[in-house]
């Protein structure tokens, strides 16, 4: 892929990002008032970590998880300062986890946590980052959904986008020559699959894909995402009653009647694994799967292909999720510290944006075409093209519990326990539960 494929991928995230953030009443005056401060940028520490300290991160992001350790080490080499990751993500629930981690006690310098609603139970061990170097260099619509009352309270970990991902061999072997755009004809091209002897759809029992980028397509395309939300929240519309909703139902249908007889077994890496060894033709994740992917089978001939559902077919992007720096943990300073050389040191910058193959957030990081891969510029292309049809994730406008009770719902629906109407019912019950608490 060309340098300039990439980079249009990051100013139409930028674009996009800045269009979801400005119209809704979530967002932050000022955007968390991160206004340049007069530290270089590209500065390192001015004043050494100290010695003999040790640096807890408890992160999520299972892709990651070997080279976050490898830049651990190194970020040792130079400073002293060891730094312990501890990752939980893939099948497991990160955020009961990090939960339970707080309760006993434990705080950790730094962890993960999403933005909007989901990072409310946080905020009071968030440690205000609006002043930090690197602060002025972020993605504009990055800040608002990490920041409260004028305050920066995370960094931004990268932008992501999903849609389909899929095989572009295996899909011309199924004489499929244009990407379907409306739900009807994705069913023929997945009945074209299967008369090709190729599973359509790599499916995963993760109840977070279920219940958090399956519902978002649902979300995204209502006419305004957050409007939408607040009144569901409030309980004046309902999802049964919605008729995005019942599309969405078609989608969620021909998906699971079209993916492998062993979904309600298969967890997230091994649905990964599948699908980078050619077993399937369509998975419903975004370019942060590149990497996983390419360890497999490098070089497969991948693209992102938008999700048909009503008008026009759609793909989404958004912030993941953001480092924050634990107030109440022993060595604050010395979290910051790490976050600060992460994302100005040239060691850091480099396993950002070809290690990590992370879109960085940060305009200050350069951009690695090459690591990111044929997904993200398969993005790029369409959304470059298709600005209309790129939409925002809206998960965690929702409190904490919803998309867990969401994705138990949908893993009901995959094992055919429940009906149709049953399942969108047992989507309103669980934002309903656990708004009202």
């Amino acid at each position: 892929m060309k340098k300039l494929s990439f980079l249009m991928l990051v100013a139409v995230m930028v674009v996009v990002l800045a269009a979801c953030g400005g119209n809704n009443g979530n967002n932050v005056a000022n955007n968390g008032g991160t206004e340049a401060t007069n530290q270089p940028t590209e500065a390192a520490q001015t004043d050494a970590p100290k010695k003999d300290v040790t640096i807890k991160i408890f992160q999520f992001k299972v892709e990651i998880a070997e080279a976050l350790n490898q830049m651990a080490a190194e970020y040792e080499k130079e400073t002293g300062v060891k730094v312990d990751v501890e990752t939980h993500g893939g099948g497991e629930d990160y955020s009961a986890l990090l939960k339970a981690e707080l309760a006993a006690g434990e705080e950790p310098e730094i962890f993960n946590s999403s933005g909007w609603a989901g990072f409310d139970p946080y905020v009071d061990r968030a440690t205000d980052l609006s002043n930090e170097a690197w602060a002025k260099d972020l993605v504009e619509a990055s800040k608002a959904q990490i920041s409260r009352d004028g305050k920066l309270l995370g960094m931004p970990m990268n932008l992501e986008a999903y849609g389909f991902t899929y095989n572009k061999d295996l899909f011309a072997k199924a004489g499929i020559t244009e990407l379907p755009k409306t739900l009807d004809e994705l069913d023929a091209a997945a009945k074209k699959l299967q008369d090709a002897g190729i599973t359509p759809f790599a499916l995963t029992n993760e109840w977070w894909s279920m219940g958090i980028h399956t519902l978002n397509i649902a979300l995204a395309n209502q006419a305004d995402p957050a409007a939408f939300i607040e009144e569901v929240k409030a309980g004046t519309k309902t999802l049964k009653d919605d008729p995005t909703m019942k599309q969405w139902v078609r989608l969620v249908d021909i998906m699971f009647a079209n993916g492998q007889k062993n979904a309600l077994t298969t967890d997230y890496n091994t649905q990964v694994a599948e699908f980078a060894a050619g077993k399937y033709a369509m998975i419903q994740h975004g370019n942060w799967i590149q990497g996983m992917i390419d360890e497999v089978t490098p070089g497969m001939n991948l693209g992102m292909m938008p999700v048909p559902l009503l008008d026009a077919p759609n793909v989404f992007t958004g912030v993941p999720n953001n480092w924050i720096v634990n107030s109440k943990s022993a060595n604050a300073e010395e979290a910051k510290a790490f976050l600060n050389w992460m994302v100005t040191s040239e060691t850091g910058k480099k396993y950002i944006a070809t290690d990590f193959k992370f879109v960085p957030a940060l305009s200050s990081i350069e951009p690695n075409p090459e690591a990111i891969g044929s997904i993200g510029g398969d993005f790029a292309l369409f959304a470059k093209a298709n600005p209309t049809q790129v939409k925002s994730w809206n998960w965690d406008r929702f409190p904490d519990g919803v998309t867990q009770q969401w994705g138990a719902a949908m893993q009901e629906y995959l094992g055919k326990q429940i009906s149709a109407d049953e399942l969108l019912s047992k989507l309103d019950k669980a934002v309903q539960d656990i708004v009202k608490k």
